[in-house]
């Protein structure tokens, strides 16, 4: 396992390297420029947008439900376990760098949203599809197949073996085995390791839950997100304003950390992170991870909403990362840097937002630990049920709508759910790390070429409501 990590460590430093940062940056800056700095003057819009839903529009499910669904892919371990490991890795700087990422992203993801309803089809079953391999065949020419395959490979990668599988039950089982048995006083030998009884019973719970919801398709697994998004958010929220609100005066300090930490971490770190690259490097990363602007997966969700208005949907599609990283990926960045908890030995992932909930909430530890396995089990979970709509519409894609290849897929990415709690902390983050980006070349590519689309649309669009 350890040999394993180091090779894909190296893979993940090359994936991982300035092209790709500098790509995506690059292309969230255009957007931004072109489109007027549109995520701050129609944010508003966006927003009331994303509660009310058009009448009349053709889809699958309501524009809300197509965000819930694709906020369950969005909110998951990345805004509780990817931050802790991005500040880890990089120190407080690298929550500044997810910021940038999700500020040009917020226009990264609006054009996604826009191409997807712009570009989507309907197969022969009355199924809503679209995403990036659609907008790729239908609006770069058939020409470019080969890249909507490529970004389609890649989406299925990424399902089945990082962020909707691997990432989600590791953080989960974690969560529940540092809450139930923190002193390991349950263990049993399983593939030469020792594991607690509680991972290997919470994994096992997880799957047959996964299976039950997996198998009624989107519409179902837009019913149980659009309960589940809300209420977890929510609670989330809650908890981490709790935490600021009782030490509001160590967070000027905080975002002084952070802003440092961005340009020079080893003024912050005291030269335990190494240079501003790792630190833009981590915080990009892991912002992406978190909110998948630029990945490609949402706007596969995006396509089912029931919409007339390409530009429409892709301002409820926007308010997904703004949402997810401004606000939900901020909060968790300032309790772990405002409680100090990034600098305690020995933690990781999950363990170290568990360290600041315990710090900073005026509850017996026992408590804190409770609510953030409870907010983890319910971001996680719905990750795993988006993620695997997101897969099984590239495998469609890539099979030419074969449904028996899809079937056997389902029991496959349940299979990955089982394997992924008896995986390192380390390898699950780099095997993410690496397909995400991997992901995101070929859906760049797309926002590059189309963003002349995007912009037409947009003028025509807000010509047409004035």
């Amino acid at each position: 396992m350890d040999a394993l990590n180091r090779i894909v460590l190296k893979i993940n430093d090359i994936v991982w390297g300035m092209p790709l940062i500098i790509f995506i940056l690059a292309v969230g800056i255009y957007l931004t420029v072109r489109l007027g700095v549109l995520q701050i003057r129609h944010l508003p819009k966006a927003l009331k947008f994303m509660v009310k839903n058009e009448e009349g529009g053709d889809g699958e499910v309501s524009s809300f439900g197509a965000l819930c669904t694709a906020l369950s892919a969005t909110i998951g371990t990345g805004n509780i376990v990817g931050v802790a490991t991005a500040v880890c890795s990089g120190g407080p700087g690298a929550l500044f760098w997810m910021w940038m990422a999700a500020f040009f992203g917020m226009a990264t993801k609006y054009a996604e949203g826009v191409l997807a309803i712009k570009y989507r089809t309907v197969d022969e079953n009355g199924h809503v599809l679209g995403g990036p391999f659609y907008y790729i065949e239908r609006g770069m020419g058939k020409r470019w197949k080969w890249l909507a395959k490529l970004f389609a490979f890649f989406g299925v990668c990424v399902g089945l073996f990082s962020i909707g599988t691997f990432t989600q039950i590791n953080g989960i089982t974690s969560a529940v085995k540092n809450f139930f048995d923190p002193a390991n006083n349950y263990m049993v030998s399983l593939f030469g390791r020792e594991y607690s009884w509680y991972v290997v019973i919470a994994g096992l719970l997880l799957t047959v839950c996964v299976a039950l919801v997996i198998i009624g398709g989107i519409r179902r697994i837009a019913n149980v997100t659009q309960v589940i998004v809300p209420f977890m958010a929510i609670t989330y929220v809650v908890f981490c304003l709790i935490l600021l609100v009782l030490n509001y005066r160590a967070i000027p300090d905080a975002f002084v950390q952070v802003v440092q930490g961005a340009f020079n971490p080893r003024a912050v770190t005291g030269g335990v992170v190494g240079s501003m690259i790792v630190a833009m490097q981590k915080g990009v990363a892991r912002g992406i991870f978190s909110n998948e602007s630029g990945l490609g997966s949402a706007p596969i969700a995006a396509a089912a909403a029931k919409t007339k208005e390409p530009v429409r949907q892709g301002l409820v599609s926007m308010t997904g990362t703004f949402i997810d990283t401004i606000v939900i990926c901020t909060m968790t960045g300032l309790t772990i840097v405002l409680t100090g908890a990034w600098k305690f030995e020995g933690l990781e992932g999950v363990a170290v937002t568990t360290a600041a909930f315990q710090q900073g909430l005026p509850f017996a530890t026992s408590v804190a630990s409770f609510i953030l396995m409870i907010c983890l089990v319910f971001f996680a979970f719905t990750t795993i049920l988006g993620w695997d709509y997101y897969s099984e519409r590239c495998l469609e894609y890539l099979t030419g709508g074969n449904k028996k290849a899809v079937s056997v897929y389902r029991w496959i990415y349940l299979l990955a759910i089982l394997i992924g709690p008896y995986m390192t902390v380390s390898l699950v983050w780099n095997i993410a790390d690496v397909f995400n980006g991997l992901m995101a070349f070929p859906n760049l590519i797309a926002l590059s070429v189309l963003s002349g689309v995007v912009i037409k649309e947009t003028k025509e669009y807000f010509k047409k409501i004035k």
